[in-house]
């Protein structure tokens, strides 16, 4: 049978109470998480699969959305305990992931370091640091647009630029469901394009979100907000819009 879900994983971050929302993947033969949090997080995600009758150990395979710290951070930690699970990313993002190339977001905040005021300098340096311990890990599948899958209930692979250059969506068929990563976000109940802050391409992320409207979707799994049901298709043409 196949299964989607959603885990709710609350955290502490600077103080406050934070939840992400990975997702997995399940049939008869497969297990597929998607994005898998900050480094640290396995426990975590180990404790929210098994509140939902998930067994972990029994990944096959890990897709990264895109190589920001929160949806990559665990995934040395995964291929450590659980060797044999393949991971899969974008063409784009794979020499990011695997370490061949410096972080796009280390990249941003070092082209803004020098235009800071000196009382923020040293928080940023922190920053830097923790983005450059963020694990590097080998991808073993390659993903580019329109790719299709045929397990847990019909996998298609949707380039969406624009958070980064090399995001990307996942949809489910069977379920018309959008796993959106960093492409949408839900705030205040409403469905929106990521922070403009982290974004690094304005233009092509409303783009990416003009190509969803080619798709039937019931439902959308945005990483930091949850799941969206509400008129999924006019709120997505008002976020062309804006």
């Amino acid at each position: 049978m196949n299964r989607l879900t959603a885990l709710e994983i609350k955290f502490d971050f600077n103080g406050d109470t934070n939840v992400i929302f990975p997702v997995i993947l399940s049939d008869q033969n497969e297990v597929v998480l998607i994005d898998c949090g900050y480094p640290g997080f396995l426990p975590l995600i180990k404790t929210a699969a098994k509140s939902n009758k998930i067994d972990i150990s029994k990944l096959t395979k890990i897709i990264i959305t895109h190589h920001d710290f929160d949806h990559m951070g665990a995934l040395a930690e995964l291929k450590r305990e659980y060797p044999y699970i393949k991971i899969l990313a974008s063409v784009n993002d794979e020499k990011y992931i695997s370490g061949k190339e410096k972080s796009l977001r280390l990249q941003q905040a070092e082209s803004i370091y020098d235009k800071l005021p000196d009382d923020k300098k040293e928080s940023a340096k922190k920053f830097h640091e923790f983005i450059e311990s963020i694990e590097s890990v080998q991808v073993d599948i390659c993903l580019k647009d329109k790719d299709c899958f045929s397990w847990c209930g019909g996998v298609e692979v949707i380039d969406t630029p624009g958070h980064m250059p090399g995001h990307i969506s996942i949809y489910i068929k069977e379920s018309k469901t959008l796993i959106s990563g960093d492409a949408l976000v839900i705030e205040n109940d409403k469905l929106i394009i990521a922070n403009p802050q982290y974004t690094l391409d304005m233009v092509n992320a409303k783009n990416s979100i003009k190509k969803l409207l080619d798709y039937e979707i019931d439902r959308i799994v945005c990483y930091h907000g949850g799941i969206y049901t509400k008129n999924i298709k006019e709120s997505l043409q008002n976020i062309t819009l804006d």
